[in-house]
């Protein structure tokens, strides 16, 4: 596995987007035969890279994992400032709103080592994270290549993504250190890591527990799955909850990875997708 570098939504953000063309791929999502591996339904024939999100996205949001990181943030932040620990919380969130991370608002606002800080968060107990035989067996079959994208560290996705029990499957993880500490949602983090792993978004898939951090990916044109996490950080996730329907920058929706790529290399049935790829 190579070692470039992700984590939890927050941990490691601007709003913009470019415009490649994105893939289209209309018809029936039923199963298409393929040259050679599992087969695929049709939306997904053409893929060769898939993208994971590490923090509520390989592992279930249900296990908490991210919350003993979202608490560490403050506790740092307090010890950090000198201020009491709710109005550490405060400033939190609203770096996390104003500058997409956490870790983006203190280096702007206050020249914070970065270092020090994803060191603290990350020291975390993952004794809640369960090993995942079957998205094992589902990441196995997948074709091409495996990649992991986070704003948390390279230490770790590989502390966690071996504890789930998918490390060996993977093929690269671009962290935040790798993207010169810019994050998701940004196009320029986006831009570092197809650049450092040589990837063709046309061919990529991306699955991502936050809304806004799909947004960048459809309009490079990759074909975009969001992983409908229960645990509730920005307010992009709180309104994903009031969506008819969803937006045009997902093509795909579920409650359970696992239970997602499962269908997928099975030749899974209909349902287990909301909505078809559009055009970018």
């Amino acid at each position: 596995m190579s070692n470039t570098g992700e984590s939890g939504s927050d941990a490691g953000g601007d709003d913009t987007g470019r415009g490649r063309s994105g893939p289209s791929a209309p018809g029936s999502v039923l199963a298409q035969p393929v040259p050679s591996g599992p087969r695929l339904p049709q939306p997904f024939t053409h893929i060769d890279t898939w993208v994971f999100d590490l923090d509520n996205t390989l592992y279930p949001s249900e296990c908490n994992l991210f919350a003993q990181v979202d608490v560490r943030m403050g506790e740092f932040i307090a010890g950090y400032l000198g201020v009491p620990y709710d109005y550490a919380r405060h400033l939190q969130k609203s770096y996390y709103r104003q500058f997409g991370t956490t870790l983006n608002g203190l280096m702007k606002v206050h020249g914070i080592s970065p270092g020090s800080f994803l060191d603290y968060v990350h020291d975390i107990d993952i004794s809640v994270v369960q090993e995942a035989p079957g998205l094992r067996s589902a990441i196995e079959r997948l074709p091409g290549r495996k990649l992991i994208f986070t704003n948390g560290t390279i230490a770790h996705a590989e502390r966690v993504a071996a504890k789930i029990g998918v490390l060996d499957l993977m093929d690269g993880i671009s962290d935040i250190v790798a993207t010169g500490y810019r994050p998701k949602p940004g196009a320029d983090a986006f831009d570092a890591f197809i650049d450092t792993h040589s990837v063709e978004p046309a061919s990529a898939a991306m699955f991502e527990d936050m809304p806004h951090n799909l947004e960048v990916p459809h309009a490079l044109g990759m074909t975009t799955v969001l992983i409908q996490s229960t645990f509730i950080d920005h307010p992009a996730q709180a309104a994903a909850r009031k969506w008819q329907s969803p937006p045009d920058h997902i093509h795909h929706m579920t409650p359970c990875l696992e239970r997602f790529l499962t269908e997928l290399v099975s030749g899974g049935p209909e349902q287990i997708t909301d909505r078809e790829p559009q055009s970018a």
